[in-house]
């Protein structure tokens, strides 16, 4: 039903904008040809605006177009876009929290002596801002069936506080043993918070869902409520997933809190999805990333510390870096850590990806590896779970295939699962799709390994995975004319989807 009335509500919206651009060119018939030279010199200024800042060319492409093909529509769009962002309390907010939670996140510098010469970890630590750890345990599931009882037990081990952070809460299994548990640890004391996104629950939970929670002493945001005329900012998601348990242990992976990313009533095959568990210094990035969104929406704590735990973990093993991509600022954190991978990338680069829409920068970088000799695949799905994005990934492999790389289908199912992982010696698992949405547009979270034990695991579920693939060959991508063109279209504005 909610979809049927989502569908309703875009078309009442098109048909309104439509008749109000009819008024006007039926109005203003006798100015059109001087409007229209306005307009026209509007359009070139926004154009060449959107180049000089833009760092991604593949990204703005479509807004070029639009711009070319609908100049009157197409500038009203892009002036309250940049309206909507340059005066969004959200905006303003969310920007604020991020500059004031920096001051917790410390990177020591005894530790970092010891990385200077690591390119890779001095741009996260630089740039992204985020600090690199010693002193952790990692374990990783390679499915979400292997890490639901885990999840469970810590969350029955809490003492403190419990963050929830996910992009989709569903009611079955899953959630409801979840609840349970939160429910019963309230009233022993326990402080409880949750965001879900409100977009991504939209079809799963009710409306004011987050009421019902705090009426049970669990305190509950929905990230970015829908609102009829929010304008571009609700393009911006929260698509992380995060479970904080005292301090001291935290989750993170691509699994959401819903049936189907531990197998159960999947609508897709096998959901191939994993999950990590992590203990040590770096539960502190994730506690700070999530108070940090927090705030930036309900202004509630005054210091971060007091949800500080010293780690008891003296276990010196690699470099491990939990990071945030923040979609209203200026760095994309999550894009740079996928290129720096596959640029120091030596022997191998395999891939996990649901989806496969990049921009030139990942096609050329992964390509000129697989030239240099690296050995590079990418898996993706067998079963799709969206059809139209489906196809438009199909399109960036037919120039990654003739580049070099290998790329495979996973046959069971639908893989979920976002990993990297290069040479025994680096990997990142985390929310971050390749695709411009994950890239560009949402708030997404990652964890960052470097000379880690657990690399050897995330190295052995990629091996065993591929035995359940396909490669795909040229010949397999053939299709007629018209498939082709209209393959091409949907490529051309993959960076709106």
């Amino acid at each position: 039903m909610k979809k049927i009335i989502s569908i309703l509500i875009v078309l009442l919206c098109l048909i309104f904008q439509l008749s109000v651009i009819y008024f006007l060119y039926a109005t203003l018939e006798n100015y059109f040809n001087f409007i229209r030279i306005i307009y026209s010199f509007f359009c070139l200024y926004f154009i060449f605006k959107i180049i000089k800042e833009s760092k991604s060319y593949s990204f703005i492409l479509p807004w070029i177009i639009i711009f070319m093909i609908l100049p009157i529509p197409g500038t009203i769009f892009y002036i309250s876009v940049r309206l909507n962002r340059r005066f969004s309390r959200f905006h303003k907010n969310v920007i604020n929290e991020e500059e004031y939670s920096k001051k917790y996140l410390i990177q020591d510098e005894k530790l970092k002596n010891k990385f200077s010469d690591n390119s890779s970890l001095k741009y996260i630590t630089d740039f992204a801002k985020y600090p690199v750890t010693c002193n952790n345990k990692i374990d990783y599931y390679p499915l979400g069936d292997d890490s639901y009882e885990i999840m469970l037990k810590e969350l029955e081990n809490a003492k403190k506080f419990i963050f929830i952070e996910y992009f989709i809460i569903a009611p079955g299994k899953f959630w409801d043993s979840v609840l349970e548990i939160l429910e019963r640890k309230v009233k022993e004391g326990v402080e409880v918070r949750i965001i879900y996104d409100d977009l991504g629950c939209y079809t799963t939970l009710p409306s004011r869902y987050y009421k019902k929670l705090e009426k049970k002493g669990i305190k509950c945001i929905p990230f970015n409520k829908i609102r009829l005329f929010r304008g571009i900012i609700m393009n911006n998601r929260d698509h992380r997933k995060i479970l904080v348990v005292d301090g001291k242990v935290a989750f993170s992976g691509g699994i959401n809190i819903a049936d189907e990313y531990i197998n159960i009533n999947s609508r897709f095959g096998h959901w191939k999805d994993n999950c990590f568990r992590l203990t040590g210094d770096a539960v502190w990035n994730y506690t700070v990333m999530f108070l940090t969104l927090w705030n930036a929406i309900r202004k509630e704590d005054e210091d971060f510390t007091k949800y500080k735990v010293k780690s008891d973990n003296k276990l010196v093993n690699g470099y491990v870096v939990p990071y945030g991509e923040n979609p209203l600022d200026d760095e994309n954190i999550g894009e740079d850590i996928y290129l720096n991978i596959i640029n120091n990338a030596n022997k191998y680069l395999y891939i996990f990806t649901p989806y496969l829409i990049i921009d030139s920068n990942l096609v050329i970088a992964l390509i000129l590896a697989a030239k240099r000799g690296v050995d590079v695949r990418i898996v993706i799905p067998g079963i799709p779970d969206k059809k139209l994005v489906y196809s438009v990934s199909k399109s960036y492999v037919d120039p990654l295939l003739k580049g070099g790389v290998k790329v495979y289908k996973y046959t069971p199912g639908f893989i979920h699962s976002k990993v990297f992982v290069s040479d025994d010696i680096r990997a990142t698992v985390g929310t971050l799709n390749m695709d411009y949405r994950s890239l560009y547009l949402h708030f997404e979270c990652g964890c960052y390994f470097e000379k880690v034990d657990v690399i050897k695991d995330i190295k052995k579920d990629v091996d065993e995975t591929l035995k359940k693939c396909d490669l795909i060959k040229k010949e397999d991508q053939k299709m007629n004319i018209f498939k082709a063109f209209i393959q091409s279209i949907l490529r051309l504005f993959s960076p709106l989807m």
